[in-house]
């Protein structure tokens, strides 16, 4: 099993994008990098912001890409070619609109379900075998809402239930930066 080297966040650079739920994965890897004492810089050959560290005993790079989301591609294609990290070894941290707020899943593979940061990964890397940790926002019941929706705050309550997951997430980390990606699905999926 191999360990995971690169972990992306997701989301839309800009304050106006901050707080909205397409940048839950922006969130969960900004706790990660401030739990480790890890500072990002901008890495204009990597088209984003940038921290590594060793972390659990590997030397993890955190990405967040300021491309915009559908642009996700071409940051971690780039990273990912310079340090010849292979999509097994990739981890990209999402909002998740088929998961309830609160619920968080780690899998491996996988299609893009409309997320359009996930489909330009798949084409920049050519494979969609790269883990995935899936925090869930919910779904606004309208298809026509999806834009609108995870381009908008969550509400208080489902702000505290992903902050919930989130940190569930986190407290397992360390068992899928080790590639004990097994024991880290079993206790994240069970609480």
């Amino acid at each position: 099993m191999s360990s995971i080297r690169l972990i992306i966040g997701l989301g839309n650079p800009g304050r106006e994008y901050e707080t909205t739920r397409h940048n839950a994965g922006y969130w969960w890897v900004d706790e990660l990098a401030r739990l480790q004492n890890l500072s990002f810089r901008n890495e204009a050959k990597f088209h984003g912001l940038m921290a590594r560290g060793q972390l659990h005993g590997h030397e993890v790079f955190l990405l967040k890409p300021q491309t915009f989301m559908n642009l996700s591609g071409r940051a971690v294609g780039a990273l990912a070619q310079f340090y010849k990290i292979t999509p097994a070894e990739i981890l990209v941290v999402h909002d998740e609109l088929d998961l309830p707020p609160g619920a968080a899943r780690l899998k491996l593979g996988g299609g893009h379900g409309g997320h359009n940061g996930l489909k330009d990964i798949i084409a920049h890397l050519g494979t969609r075998d790269f883990w995935r940790l899936r925090l869930g926002i919910g779904h606004p019941g309208e298809r026509a809402e999806v834009v609108n929706f995870v381009l908008n705050d969550p509400r208080r309550e489902e702000r505290e239930l992903i902050d919930v997951a989130m940190q569930r997430a986190l407290d397992v980390a360390h068992l899928f930066i080790e590639g004990k990606t097994e024991a880290a699905m079993l206790k994240l999926h069970s609480a």
